[in-house]
């Protein structure tokens, strides 16, 4: 119910150079809808963590917590072995469902399972942030649209059914924690925000279908990330 991680394609780092790409899929997303980045970012000669969150992390911030931490254990155990570059990588809604709650345990905002020398580990390997469609607030209409599966959002009349079912379970929760949300999306923001101050951000605005185009597209960007990351560089595309 709260998520999952695991390597994608069995791929761990290995001693052939890259890094490690922590990828924060889009909420309830599966295994063979994020296969095609796994492959890419292989072909790149980086390994990938895969963090499914579900759609309850949002509202129960505490759940997120511990999906963030398992997560972070999990990359913990490749980087004692050998530290590596790491670079976050957060899809539709995944930043609410589990990024912020893993940056706020690697700059200590929060008490988690690890120990501290194990979240500076983390830190001090972190490079930089990628967000594919930026880290929406799912409270508002446009979180709403994010909800729903990115293939769903490239047809130009998504099914009504299922619009109206999104936006309803939406608005029903919205009611059901009202007295709660402002404070969270607070601790969200600012959380978001002081990341970019510690490690670079680059921020894909539109929704990307990974197809030929689009990894042809990452392909030839990635140097431009990776150095921007390293140069501490924010930049949008």
């Amino acid at each position: 119910m709260w998520g999952r991680q695991y390597w994608g394609g069995g791929r761990r780092p290995s001693g052939g150079g890259g890094g490690v790409v922590v990828m924060f899929a889009w909420l309830s997303s599966q295994e063979r809808q994020v296969r095609a980045y796994v492959e890419l970012y292989a072909a790149l000669g980086w390994a990938c963590l895969v963090c499914h969150s579900e759609f309850l992390t949002l509202f129960f911030p505490d759940k997120a917590a511990m999906l963030a931490d398992r997560v972070l254990a999990e990359l913990v155990k490749e980087l004692k072995v050998r530290p590596v570059p790491v670079v976050f990588a957060s899809f539709s809604g995944g930043p609410k469902g589990c990024t912020y709650k893993v940056l706020q345990l690697i700059e200590r905002r929060c008490e988690g399972q690890l120990s501290l020398e194990e979240y500076q580990l983390v830190r001090d390997c972190l490079c930089g942030q990628m967000y594919d469609s930026s880290p929406v607030d799912f409270v508002s209409d446009l979180g709403t649209r994010f909800l729903l599966h990115p293939s769903v959002l490239k047809m130009s009349q998504p099914p009504r059914i299922l619009s109206w079912m999104t936006r309803g379970i939406a608005s029903g929760l919205d009611t059901l924690f009202i007295g709660k949300f402002e404070a969270q999306r607070a601790e969200y923001w600012d959380t978001l925000y002081s990341s970019v101050v510690c490690h670079s951000v680059l921020s894909v605005t539109c929704n990307l279908i990974v197809n030929g185009s689009v990894c042809g597209y990452l392909s030839k960007h990635w140097s431009i990330v990776l150095s921007a990351c390293w140069s501490n560089t924010h930049i949008l595309f």
